[in-house]
């Protein structure tokens, strides 16, 4: 019951947010020209900044474990591959083709990580996870902008794939935190509070956006990609992964990142993303919104599950 009401205190508030959204629109104080704004500015902005400060908060050097960091980001990549030959086959339009491919390997591992973490390890044990959000969050980014570039419509080309990562916002964000991280010297306390009080508002005002722009009645249409995501999403990706880190022994601390990162809901910056980049924005924001309330169910069953085995 302790994990269950764990897991539903993290995720309720993104739900109240995402029903503010819903609310706000329902009553005409949000528009198609203000929703569509605020994702841009989320996107451009706030995201950014919260990603920056995120990764450069992270005692990297505290909390290295090369053998973790190695099985997560082959993971993910592994993930990303397997999925650029399988989602072809199940899904024939390009638009949810990207939006697809991230919303199963791209998890809202900054948003959850930490804060499950800490619950479950203990703060003095969190410094795996951290070090994994800082390490991991740039590589989510990178591949999220793959998959969307290669399915944004006509024939891929490299180099327009290779502009959309480098000028890419949240990656090019990630990369900022990552230097100034490994130098010697700190940026002043101001700027840092600044940043830190800038990144606050992304989560709630994405949320808010996502909220205001999703139609219940759509959802009926994207029901065959819906169910392929989320059941790959929260049930077979988790399944595998977790399964492949317990066998090379990972365990604890260690252990609840890699649940975390492949079990955690799609990641809220999947939907702005999505729309900036010209894929299906309204099946990202519906899985997103979706993926966030069965994982209320599935992450309490992933830590029922590896507390019950001793594995955590």
């Amino acid at each position: 019951m302790k994990n269950l009401i764990l897991s539903f205190n993290i995720i309720l508030p993104l739900f109240l947010c995402i029903a503010l959204g819903y609310f706000l629109r329902r009553i005409k104080l949000l528009s198609d020209e203000t929703v569509q704004a605020l994702n841009k500015l989320t996107f451009k902005v706030f995201l950014p900044v919260y990603l920056f400060n995120n990764v450069y908060s992270t005692n990297l050097s505290q909390a290295w474990n090369g053998k973790l960091v190695l099985f997560s980001v082959l993971g993910v990549v592994g993930l990303f591959l397997l999925l650029l030959l399988v989602i072809p086959l199940l899904e024939k339009d390009p638009k949810k083709r990207g939006v697809m491919i991230q919303g199963i390997f791209r998890s809202n591992f900054a948003l959850f990580g930490l804060p499950l973490a800490i619950s479950l390890c203990g703060e003095e044990k969190a410094g795996p996870t951290a070090l994994l959000v800082a390490l991991i969050v740039p590589v989510y980014n990178v591949l999220a902008v793959l998959a969307l570039e290669i399915y944004r419509g006509g024939k891929p080309n490299v180099l327009k794939i290779l502009k959309g990562i480098v000028t890419n916002p949240l990656i090019i964000a990630s990369l900022i935190g990552i230097i100034l991280n490994i130098l010697p010297f700190s940026l002043p306390e101001s700027i840092v509070k600044a940043c830190s009080d800038i990144g606050k508002v992304a989560t709630p005002l994405s949320l808010v956006a996502l909220g205001g722009s999703f139609v219940i009645s759509e959802v009926r249409k994207n029901l065959r990609p819906l169910l392929i995501v989320l059941l790959g999403k929260l049930i077979i990706s988790p399944l595998l992964l977790v399964a492949i880190a317990v066998l090379l022994g990972f365990r604890d601390e260690t252990l609840v990142p890699v649940m975390i990162m492949f079990g955690a809901p799609i990641a809220v910056s999947s939907y702005p993303m999505a729309q900036q980049m010209d894929g299906d924005g309204e099946l990202a924001g519906q899985l997103v919104v979706l993926s966030s309330a069965l994982c209320i169910l599935t992450i309490f069953l992933w830590i029922f599950a590896l507390k019950q085995l001793g594995l955590i």
